[in-house]
């Protein structure tokens, strides 16, 4: 089975550049999106062969999560049922019969912090809600997760140490998130990898250079780690300040 991951910053932006010839020769079993930045109704988006489901937030052009699958789901839940976290479309829930599928925009801590207190709040009760599912079957989890893991997750640890994405809080968490049964497939399958970088700032011609942070994931429960067949960061694919990512597992 094969599950893409991109967060395309605005889906009607992309699609007008090369998003559907990306999709079609990928042709993977689910292909998850974040910040779609759309309500519905604002774009007419169908898909042959594929279910989708949406999750947008209540403030227009703002965060978003959708998901195109070949496999219909048994159920789909979108949230986590907090009403603190849920306004802003950032989790969809696919429930398969082997495994959950969800789907994650984490909250971005800000310029000087503003949201890193939210943050915190949100790790809890996103990891909490994952801990849940997986005592009931695996986990498959994937999305923006706007954290750099490790100095080696970014061109730029020394000085970046502190900013949103790369603050001791937020890297803590996401260690706590993998201590609780949880894997990072790419850092599973490629555990020294330099210079494997998901997102790059729009200035200074970082994405021309490299100079880029790894901020988004497939993390499974790591009852499946065997599974795992391939993880791939496609770098290639331009129409994003993101690209996507790939997990391929049996």
């Amino acid at each position: 089975m094969k599950l893409i991951s991109w967060n395309v910053n605005g889906i009607r932006a992309v699609i007008k550049k090369d998003f559907w010839d990306f999709f079609k020769k990928e042709n993977a079993d689910i292909f998850c999106i974040q910040e779609t930045k759309m309500q519905e109704g604002q774009a007419e988006i169908s898909v042959e062969g594929y279910e989708q489901y949406w999750n947008s937030a209540e403030k227009k052009g703002y965060s978003g999560t959708a998901i195109f699958t070949k496999i219909k789901p048994k159920k789909v839940t979108y949230g986590m049922g907090i009403e603190e976290h849920d306004k802003e479309g950032r989790i969809i829930t696919l429930d398969f019969e082997k495994f959950y599928l969800v789907n994650c925009y984490t909250p971005n801590s800000k310029r000087e912090l503003e949201r890193l207190e939210y943050r915190m709040v949100w790790e809890d009760a996103f990891r909490k809600y994952l801990i849940n599912l997986n005592k009931e079957k695996p986990v498959i989890m994937c999305g923006d997760l706007n954290v750099a893991h490790q100095e080696i997750d970014l061109k730029n640890p020394k000085t970046n140490r502190g900013n949103a994405g790369f603050t001791d809080e937020e890297r803590n968490k996401m260690t706590e998130l993998l201590s609780s049964n949880f894997i990072d497939t790419y850092r599973y399958l490629y555990p020294e990898k330099t210079d494997a970088y998901t997102w790059w700032s729009y200035m200074g011609k970082a994405r021309e250079k490299n100079i880029g942070w790894r901020i988004d994931y497939f993390i499974v429960s790591k009852d499946i780690q065997e599974k795992i067949k391939e993880a791939k960061i496609h770098s290639e694919v331009y129409g994003s300040d993101h690209c996507p990512v790939e997990l391929v597992i049996e």
